[in-house]
């Protein structure tokens, strides 16, 4: 029987803690030198480059304060005794002690922050991606014309996608490889997000959104399982934290790139009534720049070595290994320090000699069917498996966890600006005009008509040309031998008129405009295609300011949550921060002004993101890196789940009451923060 390793030994001897490659350091293939030189781990400032602090002395060498490098060597020493007390630790577990050894010797560095502003780029496409159509509906149903549950649906259709894609590609990373997963989920957003700014119709966007949010879907996932396996123990939950600053920054750049571009109506081209390409198109576009940055940035990036020693490629991940130590040290100006590691054990699965064995043989058609139902079988498998003895209960309180808190979090995201909305709607009706019986005979109208109601009125041989209707409604009136040319409307409409011998020419007046009207020899020439409107008063400033603030918000809790996620220990700022969130929601009860909902929404968004980074960061170190994207991706899934439902039921009762979504959330918050309390805490934990 072959032996299941392969020879990959881990040497751990007294005086070399790795020991030396080969018979003499000399082992062709890696060429590197043998000699040992003494190591002081993380000894120069991870921020500061090219720094030497050999030459330093240490400032609590008289204070009797410990040397980190010290430290270091005790939480090592102490990990290795552990293990060899543990007689019936797997290998597996090996490897993750082995794992956090290396990583500590390869320090925190230049390739790490290389990597974070990578994958930063990637979560902040996934912070684009979920503005995107809340932004360009206000534009897109003007050229489109769509019905409320048109736009209801677009609104919907992103998260539906990432759902799907959260789950799909998570699961696909653990066996597939994070880098490769994540350089095809951004691929297929950038591609779809292209062909949705050009897309005419109202199906073809739909589509195209759709799969670009499938794309976009596996980013979350995957970037977090991909940074947290580069990382050692001391520094993952902070480093975590920063990185969940990226999606914030996505916010804030969908914000204000909105502001800059879609009021601009005039930035695009036409050809013709058939291919419009407003500026709403031109937003869409320049929101595909953070996926596209970071698909670039991504080639330059390795696979995760973690990910590799999993699957049995130990050669590979001992090359990656060598140049995130040598890239860091270099940085800090102490390029003498050799990688002493020599082999790392790396155990071979049953599922890769199945697929190996399988791939030798048939067609090429045959061995892509048996590679893609095996991938699929080895997927759901892994995804049975979060539901073992062993992580049964993490993955359902991480469930609920998870549920709880996006239900929460994204309907208020659609309920606070829609409030807002509808009190300015309520304010701008409180002012409309209403004329009763008038009368008015051979009048030319060149001025347009806004906020009116017109009531049992008579037009006759009036001409309408070239103004704009905008909320104004024609109830029980006659038009008779009128003229319209050249109209251009939104929320008009004609109820129980009736329409004699009237000419409608080059308007956006369509049949439905007409509601229970009689309409006798009344002609329709040169209808316009779409609802096309003047956008710069259709799209008011406060719609992207209110997300911009609500974003921007967000930059304290992060701070805050980053520098303490190591003091005071993921499950407690979970906790707190999904409490404190419920406090903040219940108080909306007491809010009855645009003002004060959005100066609630800001501190929601403040305390909330705290409970985010707690959420992540726990969701990466407690499951097994074999299964660690899978269960991220099938968490994230539901958490876009949750979205739907939370987006769907809150917006509902908007102008209805608002009870009942205050008490939804505040409820969901308070369960999940009870239950968020009851997890194990990991920031002690070796990355299994």
């Amino acid at each position: 029987m072959a032996d299941p390793y392969q020879n990959n030994v881990y040497h751990q001897g007294g005086g070399d803690p790795y020991g030396t490659y080969g018979e003499g350091g000399d082992q062709e293939g890696y060429g590197y030198q043998g000699e040992s030189y003494p190591q002081e781990e993380d000894a120069a400032s991870d921020a500061t480059e090219g720094h030497d602090d050999e030459d330093q002395m240490y400032e609590g060498e008289y204070q009797g304060i410990p040397h980190p490098d010290e430290v270091k060597a005790a939480q090592r020493a102490a990990r290795a005794k552990a293990r060899q007390d543990q007689a019936g630790a797997t290998e597996l577990e090996e490897l993750a002690e082995q794992y956090e050894d290396i990583m500590e010797d390869c320090g925190h560095g230049r390739f790490q922050w290389s990597l974070f502003i990578v994958l930063g780029l990637a979560l902040m496409a996934d912070g684009v991606e979920c503005f995107v159509v809340g932004f360009v509906l206000p534009s897109a149903e003007k050229d489109m014309c769509l019905s409320n549950g048109e736009k209801g649906m677009l609104g919907l259709i992103v998260f539906l996608g990432m759902m799907v894609g959260a789950f799909i590609w998570g699961g696909m990373a653990d066996k597939l490889g994070r880098r490769k997963c994540l350089i095809w989920a951004l691929t297929i957003n950038c591609v779809f997000a292209f062909l949705s700014s050009f897309a005419q119709g109202y199906g073809f966007f739909l589509f195209f959104r759709l799969i670009s949010g499938i794309g976009i879907g596996g980013s979350v996932p995957i970037v977090y399982s991909y940074f947290s396996e580069f990382l050692q123990m001391d520094k993952r939950g902070e480093h975590l934290s920063w990185l969940c600053m990226f999606w914030m920054v996505g916010g804030i750049y969908a914000s204000f790139t909105a502001w800059g571009i879609i009021p601009h109506y005039g930035w695009g081209f036409s050809m013709g009534t058939e291919f419009q390409f407003h500026s709403w198109r031109v937003f869409v576009l320049v929101c595909a720049l953070p996926a596209i940055t970071s698909l670039v940035g991504l080639m330059f990036m390795p696979e995760s070595p973690r990910f590799l020693l999993e699957n049995a490629k130990h050669d590979e991940a001992w090359m990656i290994l060598k140049n995130v130590h040598d890239t860091n040290w270099r940085a800090k100006g102490q390029p003498e320090k050799v990688f002493q590691v020599t082999h790392i054990k790396a155990p071979k699965t049953q599922e890769d000699e199945f697929i190996e064995i399988q791939s030798a043989t048939g067609t090429a058609m045959q061995r892509w069917a048996v590679r893609t139902l095996t991938l699929c079988k080895l997927v759901l498998k892994n995804v049975a498996s979060l539901l073992g003895p062993e992580l049964r209960l993490s993955t359902l309180f991480m469930a609920i966890i998870w549920f709880t808190m996006a239900f929460s979090y994204y309907g208020l995201g659609v309920w606070f600006p829609d409030m807002i909305k509808y009190l300015q709607q309520e304010e701008y009706e409180s002012k409309v005009k209403v004329f009763h019986r008038e009368r008015v005979e051979r009048f030319h109208f060149n001025f347009s008509l806004e906020n009116q109601i017109h009531r049992e009125g008579e037009y006759i041989n009036d001409k309408f040309i070239n103004i704009q209707m905008k909320s104004v409604k024609f109830e029980d009136s006659l038009f008779e031998d009128c003229y319209f040319e050249d109209i251009e409307s939104t929320e008009t409409i004609f109820e129980n008129c009736t329409i004699r011998s009237t000419v409608f020419y080059n308007t956006d007046l369509y049949e439905e405009r007409f509601i229970d009207c009689r309409l006798e020899n009344t002609t329709f020439l040169h209808n316009k295609k779409g609802c096309h409107l003047d956008i710069d008063e259709e799209n008011d400033v406060l719609i992207y300011l209110v997300s911009f603030l609500g974003s921007l918000a967000v930059l304290p809790g992060n701070i805050i949550s980053a520098l303490f996620m190591e003091k005071i220990g993921r499950v407690k700022i979970i906790g707190l921060s999904m409490l404190i969130s419920a406090g903040c929601t219940f108080f909306l009860f007491l809010s009855f002004s645009q003002a004060a909902i959005i100066a609630w929404q800001c501190l929601f968004c403040g305390v909330s993101v705290a409970a985010w980074n707690g959420i992540e960061v726990i969701t990466v170190e407690l499951y097994p890196a074999s299964k660690r994207a899978t269960a991220f991706g099938v968490l994230n899934a539901l958490c876009k789940l949750a979205a739907i439902l939370g987006t769907s039921i809150f917006a509902s009762f908007v102008g209805v009451t608002k009870v009942v979504p205050i008490l939804l959330s505040c409820t969901a918050l308070v369960c999940g923060g009870l239950v968020a309390l009851k997890l194990p805490e990991t920031r002690e934990k070796i990355l299994q």
